[in-house]
């Protein structure tokens, strides 16, 4: 058979979607697998051959479990809302709605054209209003629940695309839409309270099957730390500052205080500081740096001495000074930090700069040269010292502060409350309203969804105002309390708010009554495996993880952790060895590779390149070889034999069978497609093989190059879709060959090579092995004097 690709998989694709044979059947007696990747923001570029290779893990995984028996939900849809869209749109003069279609229907040929097995029934797109009406109806239900506040903050703003980010959209100081710089900026900012949700998220990580590195980064972002809160007096005055260490034990080195620029006991003691002057002009200074400019370790240490202001170390009642400084944050803890430049580095850096003392508390290092950050005995500590254990150290710590009723034992965690508005226009309307009398008032949930108004102008305002803020008709409104008349929210959600519960609704999507039946989601929930980038291990899966525990405790959802399984998959790199991008122009188009290769050999190559959880280049060379392995395969067609022969091939097969299942499960696919590969070779090395063994060749290669395997299926007089048929299974005894080949020595060298039964005995492997004439020459007339058998290897006889 010819491997005519373009006939063959345009005929199966039209088959399977007409036959709708990857339809997920709810309730279903069967066993049920749930398989998820991470959807797609269809962008103008189009898709990538990365999205290939993130999608094609579970692809496989899916196909296989079908073939199983599984009752499989496979299922894709489209993020759509953004800053991308929208600032293709402002550029173009096209409304996003338009956009946003034109991109789908290209992501979605592009996916067909590959050959995905997802239920094309359940798509869904994040912009539908009929999907939003629920992402704001989570939101009412967090705002009932308190999760929702409001509140003035220095945030991090940019500047080019006029939007407010979060900490975790502004990393390094960049933008992550445009990497522009970004700036700071005073404004009003809704939050949910995801630091409520903290422990649970910790906690739910003990119960889910992730990589440990998925799971540690996961822990490092949450970031919680066991510590102390401590009060330290302002002299003279009846003012606390509250700090939090996680090393309350060095309180005895605490030499100075450090306070944000922004910190509200500046003003209220403003006419106390001599040097109020100086302090404004940092402050100014301040504001022009981003939080991850201030916050930077390795920099040069700024701030100012407030004169006339002294803190009170409460353990030992000394007087220090109190500065303000850029890298304490507001934000951060409580605004104020206490300082042991004898083991920080940075407290270290800084009394160097301004003068401060420097107390060693902890003996083992050199503090004249740098602070000491490691462990050893308390010494300049009263009751602390000669303790040489920071556990107990702490504990004692903590016992005193209790008593002297000047601190407590505390947690804080990295994490903060997450940012959740933007400026834009294409995103979910927040449903709040501003009402002059009744305060913030939510939009009865019967009012959902609250639609996007139609725009033609899509520009933010000067000072980051929405564009829906200039929309009369939409800001404009009745306050659902009194009557009286009130303003609409204009912000609207960040990206992050519809692929925070996406997972729920591929279960119901047409559903009008609820995210999703109860009964469903009983059904297909947790997700039994979730594959998608590294990338996102962070903050979507700890965003959509909140809610769903969120819904979890308000009894909507039937699991506490959405997700059962993760992993992830490795780039593709260019073929220069870089990441791919559009301006490096070594961005690989996969139906470019569809058109000249053929769509199962896209498939087969992504996932025989190498490690799946790897950065491999893209490599041409590499692409044809699987092109011509797939040839090969087609031509298994010509072989065709009855001869029985072809038995010699049975343990083979059996060894295939056991590696491909087993490298399919640890998605080891590369060593997977190799093994089919060699059996491959042993095939045309002999020459011939039957249609049983065909049969279980293709039903082998099927979740990877699945038209071919169709198509040879249909050849031999398969029943049905060999998609449907079920999967090979191995007997364990026949995974080893009935027959070995062993070296035979006479005094430590090889005189020859026999073949015995896999197994034998070792008097039977000796006859054998005396039986042949070659062996048997060099035995002639000596004494035998001891026979060594190392079994299925070899044999040695000691003779003199």
């Amino acid at each position: 058979m010819k491997h005519n690709f373009r006939k063959i998989e345009a005929k199966w694709q039209q088959k399977w979607e007409d036959a709708k044979i990857f339809r997920a059947v709810d309730g279903s007696p069967k066993p049920k697998f749930y398989g998820l990747v991470e959807f797609p923001y269809p962008s103008g570029a189009g898709m990538h051959v990365g999205h290939i290779k993130a999608y094609s893990s579970l692809e496989v995984i899916s196909r296989k479990r079908r073939m199983e028996g599984y009752n499989v939900l496979f299922p894709i849809g489209f993020d759509a809302f953004g800053l991308p869209t929208e600032n293709y749109a402002i550029k173009t003069g096209t409304h996003p709605r338009i956009i946003t279609d034109e991109n789908i229907a290209k992501f979605t040929n592009q996916l067909k054209k590959v050959g995905f097995s997802f239920d094309w029934d359940r798509v869904i797109d994040t912009t539908d209003e009929d999907y939003y009406k629920w992402t704001q109806w989570i939101f009412l239900k967090m705002f009932d629940a308190g999760l929702v506040f409001r509140s003035k903050a220095l945030v991090n703003y940019c500047p080019s695309c006029k939007v407010v980010l979060s900490n975790e959209d502004s990393q390094g100081g960049k933008c992550d839409i445009c990497h522009s710089d970004v700036v700071q900026k005073s404004k009003d900012v809704w939050y949910l309270r995801i630091t409520e949700y903290a422990d649970k998220l910790l906690e739910g990580l003990d119960h889910v099957d992730y990589p440990a590195n998925i799971k540690q980064q996961q822990v490092n972002w949450i970031g919680k730390s066991t510590g102390a809160f401590v009060d330290f007096t302002l002299d003279g005055l009846d003012e606390k500052l509250e700090i939090y260490t996680t090393r309350p034990d060095t309180l005895f080195g605490v030499t100075f205080m450090v306070i944000a620029p922004e910190h509200p006991l500046i003003d209220k003691y403003a006419d106390r500081i001599a040097n109020m002057d100086a302090v404004k002009a940092y402050r100014v200074e301040c504001a022009k740096k981003t939080e991850f400019e201030r916050t930077q370790l390795v920099k040069d240490k700024t701030g100012v001495r407030l004169e006339g202001i002294e803190a009170v170390n409460p353990v030992n009642g000394k007087k220090i000074p109190v500065f303000i400084a850029d890298y304490v944050m507001m934000g951060y803890g409580t605004g104020a930090i206490m300082a042991v430049p004898a083991h920080d580095q940075r407290d270290y850096d800084f009394a160097k700069a301004f003068g401060a003392d420097i107390i060693e508390v902890i003996k083992g290092g050199d503090i004249s040269k740098e602070a000491y950050a490691g462990d050893g005995e308390m010494v300049n500590s009263g009751f602390l010292n000669g303790y040489t254990n920071k556990k107990d150290s702490i504990e004692r710590m903590l016992e005193e502060l209790t008593k002297m009723g000047v601190g407590h034992a505390g947690v804080q965690f990295k994490m903060k409350d997450w940012a959740f508005n933007r400026q834009r226009y294409w995103g979910e309307p927040i449903p709040i309203i501003h009402c002059p009398h009744c305060g913030v008032v939510p939009v009865p949930y019967e009012e959902l969804p609250l639609r996007l108004p139609p725009v033609e102008n899509f520009e933010p305002g000067e000072e980051g105002e929405s564009p829906l803020a200039k929309i009369e008709s939409f800001v404009n409104c009745t306050c659902p309390k009194c009557g009286g008349k009130a303003r609409r929210e204009t912000d609207t959600m960040p990206q992050w708010a519809g692929s925070s519960w996406y997972f729920l609704r591929y279960i119901d999507p047409h559903n009008d009554e609820a995210l999703a039946d109860p009964e469903k989601l009983k059904y297909w929930m947790p997700v039994d495996w979730y594959n998608g980038g590294m990338e996102h291990v962070t903050r979507h899966m700890i965003y959509s993880r909140f809610w769903h525990h969120f819904l979890y405790d308000i009894g909507v959802v039937n699991t506490p952790e959405p997700y059962a399984k993760r992993s992830a998959q490795g780039l593709i790199l260019g073929p220069d060895g870089d990441k791919m991008s559009k301006s490096k122009g070594n961005v690989v188009d996969p139906l470019d590779i569809v058109e000249a290769y053929g769509a199962d050999t896209l498939r087969t190559y992504v996932l025989f390149m190498g490690d799946y959880g790897a950065a491999t280049p893209w490599s041409d060379n590499s692409v044809k070889g699987c092109k011509r392995f797939l040839e090969r395969v087609a031509g298994f067609t010509d072989l065709l034999s009855e001869d029985p022969e072809t038995q010699k091939l049975e343990t083979a097969f059996h060894r295939a069978i056991k590696k491909v299942s087993s490298d399919i499960e640890d998605m080891k696919f590369n060593t997977a497609i190799a093994c089919l590969m060699s059996l491959t070779n042993d095939i045309y090395n002999l020459g011939k093989i039957s249609k049983e063994q065909l049969q279980i060749f293709i039903e082998l290669l099927c979740p990877f190059a699945p038209h071919l395997c169709e198509e040879i299926w249909e050849f031999t007089g398969g029943e049905g879709f060999l998609s449907q048929h079920a999967w090979p299974q191995y007997d364990e005894s026949k995974t080893v060959e009935a027959q070995t080949e062993i070296g035979v020595q006479v005094n430590g060298k090889v005189r020859g090579k026999v073949v015995i039964p896999t197994g034998a005995e070792k008097e039977e492997v000796f006859a054998i092995a005396k039986a042949d004439s070659r062996i048997a020459s060099f035995l002639e007339g000596k004494t035998l004097v001891k026979e060594v058998y190392v079994p299925n290897r070899l044999v040695n006889f000691v003779v003199k």
